[in-house]
């Protein structure tokens, strides 16, 4: 495999980063990320962009049980290992425990963007089919108190709207959940209604055109509740939900 050609190169991190690379395919990048810088870089920047989206997730503390249970794995490990190995086990003993605290936050930073391969069943497939993550637009939408509620998902060059729920939102009797496209400059305007399932988690809806065409000076999507789904210049209501809008290319 050539390795030298960006373009494989910036598919090969972005599965790398998102966790859909997979087996010998991630191992054999595992060692090139020691031997290659572009690689490394490719890296980096896809964990910068992708930093964006999980950047208004709020912290979770680790329960203490997953600390206790990490470090006995890592302590059985480093035991089995040991013999032969002399004072290379002080080197490792001072540390393992400021690489396990960069692990745990580099796992919560990017858990979120983790989930998408399984929330996004479509995309999913078509990564795995072509062996690359497709060039989408990417919300994330959080309620009044900042706790992620929705991702929403759109390819690049497709009119189809992916919506996954990452918590319940109920929708009022009698109204809909208008999706809104909040632009650079210019008016918010509607894009879909996303159509609660129960119980709840994935639902989808057509656009009337593609992403790129209505999504590419888009910087927040939002999620308002109305009487009947709005139309091209109509006005929208309070918004119960709003987040950035992402390009992942």
């Amino acid at each position: 495999m050539n390795y030298n050609r960006a373009d494989l190169l910036d598919r090969l991190a972005s599965e790398y980063v998102l966790g859909t690379l997979h087996g010998a395919a991630r191992r054999r990048f595992d060692k090139l990320l020691i031997e290659s810088p572009a690689a490394r870089a490719a890296v980096r920047a896809w964990e910068q962009r992708l930093a964006l989206l999980a950047a208004p997730v709020p912290p979770v503390a680790p329960p203490s049980r997953v600390w206790s249970a990490t470090e006995a794995r890592i302590a059985s490990t480093a035991a089995s290992t040991a013999a032969g190995r002399g004072p290379q086990r002080l080197w490792w003993s001072s540390l393992w425990k400021p690489a396990l605290g960069f692990a745990f936050g580099a796992a919560l930073t990017f858990a979120l963007v983790q989930l998408m391969p399984g929330a996004f069943v479509s995309l999913d497939g078509l990564a795995q089919r072509e062996q690359a993550l497709p060039q989408s637009y990417v919300g994330l939408l959080q309620d009044s108190e900042g706790l992620p509620t929705l991702l929403i998902s759109s390819t690049r060059h497709g009119t189809r709207v992916t919506v996954k729920s990452l918590r319940p939102v109920v929708v009022p009797a009698g109204k809909v959940a208008q999706v809104w496209a909040l632009p650079k400059e210019g008016a918010p305007f509607p894009i879909g209604v996303a159509v609660p399932t129960k119980p709840h988690g994935g639902t989808a809806f057509e656009m009337s055109a593609t992403s790129e065409k209505l999504l590419s000076t888009v910087t927040r999507l939002a999620v308002s509740f109305e009487g009947v789904p709005a139309q091209a210049g109509a006005t929208p209501g309070d918004f119960i939900l709003i987040g950035p809008c992402l390009k992942l290319w």
